[in-house]
């Protein structure tokens, strides 16, 4: 709710005073009347003459992210620069935690509405898929007000986009860049299609029709289903050395990016204005990593290894982005038209090789991956106000969004090593193909009422309504080339793996495609999440110094998983859905103490949901670290109290202090735990812990210092500091007696064996901070910054039952970014330089018994973009 400052609060309520006051000498002097005494004003005492807009328009501890933040830190997209934000933390450099607690706690929302995501494991939007380049603002709000969903433990994240321009403006860019362990050295790749390197597919991975039709029939595509001659033919229909063959590339090319932006209104009437804001972007970027990736297993004070593997790793990831927006706005009234679309496309060859002691031999895995994902949001909202004083507004929005996530032609293929080469005999070792999709859809629409009370208070009481109907599906096809008779002939085995699977062996029976779809498990499943939602909200000034907000939020809630025979269609059994309602209370005390000085006070419940992928249970092999994941369709909600403190004081235009402190009690919060696969590997899991509690505090600064310094190099540049730093502890309780339900147990266990009491939450770091030290001139356009970042270690995964935990330490970053303003003709253009990871920090996860073993290992090394952009 949008509090007035005290200013305009108190030029209201005196206003008739004020003008009477000032009319009256010259109305008694046209009269010949004697002088009026004067009016006595009542006395105006302004404080927060420093604090800005909006945290005086917010009752709630929050952040905010501000195009100049943007342009400062050099962030391409929403992900990395929210880590810039105290207390948050990223991870997988897509996923943001906020004060530790994973991105099940947290929501994410673009203009007040929410997101589909195309992730197969979250339901949660990964913020990397937004370029910086659309977003105006972004909002961080840490402490629960009932206007938001009630899906809040660790914050939400409001994404704001540009908006109808004041001005026409025309801004284009072009940049690249590299990275020290990529460009211009050697990596892995595959041809894939022409059009790669746009991220789009030009048909080449389309499902072939003969597959496509066998699928039809919803038999299963093997001998028995389907005649031999029908099986060869399939099988010669698949893509063979574009899709599968690895390649090493003498040298990784350097990145790429070029965009534009536009905006342009005009006027329509005497208050009328409509304006058109168009946003377009593209950026191809290569990574390469080479590191070791293990499993190990500890026995007392020694270590023994299931793999033990060094990898290679090469990705081309291709982003297109596009937004355009439309608006219109006539006095109190104004109406938003918004669509986003995003395509990300990761394509990766990667290679590991080591001894697997399952297997009892020494192995090579060759992959290639193509994993396109793509949002489009339609988005329209409206703003009225009412009343002399705009006492009445009416806020409205409407959303359509899908995401998809296209996985076709997975490839892979493991290899023996036999006297010096390699060999694959079609039954020891084997290899497979899959194709997988995800559809995720929300629509969602809300209204929001305020309105001023005419009193002598400022009071201001609220409401609103909202509905979110979010639909997923899932499905994956999986296929394997087996030898029909035993082991392949022995010429064979040694081929390359093109020739491996060409068609003549297919033809005459060396090997035959055969699908192995849900031998695994379930292969497909639907979800759904049905929410409605009513709040009410009042936000009062108490005295002229202390204003509180107090709230409540009823939501009732529908959430569901089916898993369903992919072949026939029909529903597996499963446990019942989710259904609750929750009211769910919140409430915030304000005092402004003393001159730009005032302390925050929060307190409320909310909740958390689980996620679809947690719920289901299909397997799912991620990538980025070769584990298998299960859902587990026994987790339920977790409920949290959520208790917050923050003082602020804000000494200067632009310069701040803040201390804070926060405390949350979680029930049954939910949390991932490792076991072993069927068959060899590693089994990655979720379960509903008992309890936990999370607590700590928080420290924020931001200084400008100009230096004495008289030269003229010098001009009149000023040094910027900032600074913030969380503390964070956390805390699983298991008591005597409390049972967990995980995936594979058809019911409750001793929850003593899966956690362990005393153990710090999952995700949670002791500490998070960030610091930047900047220098920045108006006059000659220049601004460099200099930005740290540190996050300490923390569990990603609970180990197998009596082994550590998988811990992950991101450590510390250090990112450089010029920015350097000058003028061509009439033209301004920006030269931009970044520099990140300049330390060359190492990824490490790992696990800790008698020593320390990194489980996987890579260094990112240091990127680097150099950028030119124009406006005119």
């Amino acid at each position: 709710m949008k509090h007035i400052p005290t200013r305009n609060r108190l030029v209201r309520r005196h206003l008739p005073l004020a003008i009477s006051a000032l009319l009256a000498p010259w109305a008694a002097h046209a009269q010949d009347a004697p002088p009026a005494s004067p009016t006595q004003l009542d006395a105006v005492q302004v404080r927060g003459e420093y604090i800005p807009e909006p945290m005086l328009q917010t009752s709630e501890v929050a952040s905010f992210i501000t195009r100049e933040d943007f342009e400062r830190t050099g962030d391409s997209d929403a992900a990395a620069a929210l880590t810039r934000v105290t207390g948050l933390s990223l991870v997988r450099g897509k996923f943001v935690y906020v004060r530790g607690l994973g991105e099940r706690y947290s929501s994410a929302l673009f203009n007040g509405s929410p997101l589909p995501s195309p992730e197969p494991l979250q339901r949660v939007v990964p913020l990397d898929l937004f370029p910086s380049e659309v977003l105006q603002s972004v909002t961080v709000q840490k402490t629960y007000s009932a206007r938001y969903p009630g899906e809040f433990g660790g914050g939400v994240i409001d994404l704001q986009s540009l908006t109808v321009p004041d001005e026409p403006f025309l801004n284009l860019s072009i940049g690249s860049g590299g990275n020290s362990v990529t460009t211009f050295e050697k990596g892995l790749t595959y041809f894939g299609s022409d059009d790669d390197f746009w991220g789009y597919d030009d048909g080449t991975r389309k499902m072939p029709s003969a597959l496509s039709e066998a699928i039809g029939t919803g038999r299963r595509v093997d001998l028995g289903s389907f005649e031999r001659e029908d099986i060869r033919r399939i099988g010669r229909s698949l893509q063979n050395a574009n899709v599968r063959l690895l390649q090493e590339k003498d040298s990784i090319d350097p990145d790429l990016s070029f965009g534009g932006s536009a905006g342009y209104s005009l006027d329509m009437g005497d208050d009328g204005r409509l304006g058109f804001v168009a946003v377009a972007g593209f950026d191809n970027q290569w990574r390469t990593r080479f590191g070791v990736q293990r499993d190990p297993v500890f026995v007392d004070d020694a270590v023994q290894y299931n793999s033990d593997y060094d990898f290679l790793s090469t990705t081309n990831n291709a982003k297109v982005n596009v937004l355009l927006g439309a608006g219109w706005e006539n006095g109190g009234h104004r109406i938003g038209l918004t669509t986003l679309y995003v395509h990300d496309t990761l394509k990766e060859a990667r290679s590991r090789s080591g001894f697997d002691n399952l297997a009892g031999f020494q192995v090579r895995d060759d992959y290639t991956e193509w994993f396109e994902r793509e949002l489009i949001n339609n988005q329209i909202t409206g703003t009225h106000t009412f009343g002399e004083y705009d006492d009445l507004k009416i806020e409205w929005r409407g959303a359509i969004a899908r995401a998809t996530r296209d996985a076709p032609y997975e490839t892979g293929i493991r290899y023996e090593l036999v006297d010096g080469y390699w060999s694959h005999d079609g039954t020891r070792v084997q290899n497979h193909l899959r194709f997988s999709n995800v559809e995720d859809e929300v629509a969602s629409g809300g209204v929001d009422v305020s309105w001023r009370l005419p009193v002598e208070r400022d009071i201001t009481v609220s409401g609103g309504v909202a509905y979110s109907d979010n639909d997923r599906n899932a499905e994956n096809r999986e296929f394997r080339l087996l030898a029909l008779d035993g082991p392949l002939p022995h010429y064979n085995r040694y081929q390359r793996v093109d020739y491996l699977f060409s068609d003549y062996n297919l033809s005459n029976d060396l090997l035959r495609l055969r699908e192995v779809t849900g031998n695994s498990g379930d292969a497909a499943y639907d979800a759904t999440l049905k929410v409605m939602a009513g709040y009410l909200q009042a936000e009062a000034e108490l005295t002229p110094h202390v204003r509180a907000t107090a709230g409540v939020r009823y939501e009732d809630a529908t959430q569901a998983v089916h898993t369903y025979d992919i072949f026939s269609g029909e529903r597996q059994g499963g446990v019942d859905p989710l259904r609750n309602s929750y009211v769910l209370p919140t409430a915030t005390v304000t005092w402004n103490f003393s001159e730009n000085q005032q302390i925050r006070f929060g307190a409320s419940k909310t909740i958390a949901r689980p996620q679809f992928r947690e719920l289901s249970p299909l397997q799912y092999l991620d990538p980025d670290n070769d584990r298998i994941f299960y859902g587990n369709p026994y987790l339920v909600d977790s409920e949290l109290l959520n208790l917050d403190a923050r003082y602020e004081w804000f000494f200067g235009s632009g310069e701040y202090f803040t201390l804070g402190a926060f405390y949350k009690d979680i029930d049954k919060p939910i949390e991932s735990n490792v076991n072993d696969a069927p068959g060899g590997g590693i089994l990655q899991s979720f379960l509903n812990a008992p309890s936990a509690t999370l607590y700590g505090a928080e420290i924020e600064a931001k200084k400008y210092v100009e230096l004495p310094i008289d030269a003229n190099w010098w001009g009149d540049k000023r040094l910027y500091v900032a600074a913030n730093y969380t503390w964070s502890n956390s805390e699983v309780q298991v008591e005597a007696g409390d049972t967990v339900h995980p995936y594979g147990f058809l019911a409750p266990q001793d929850a003593t064996l899966f956690v362990r009491d005393g153990s710090v939450m999952q995700g949670q770091s002791d500490h998070i901070g960030n610091l930047q030290l900047g220098v920045e001139s108006e006059s000659s356009r220049t601004r460099a910054t200099l930005i740290a970042n540190y996050v300490g270690e923390r569990v990603s995964a609970r180990g197998r039952p009596g082994q550590p935990d998988y811990m992950e330490k991101p450590g510390v970053s250090l990112d450089l970014v010029l920015r350097q303003g000058f003028s061509l003709g009439d033209n301004e253009m920006t030269l931009g330089f970044s520099a990140r990871n300049i330390l060359d920090a190492d990824h490490r996860e790992y696990q800790e018994g008698g020593e320390r073993i990194d489980i996987y290992r890579y260094s990112p090394g240091v990127s680097y973009t150099l950028s030119l952009s124009a406006s005119f």
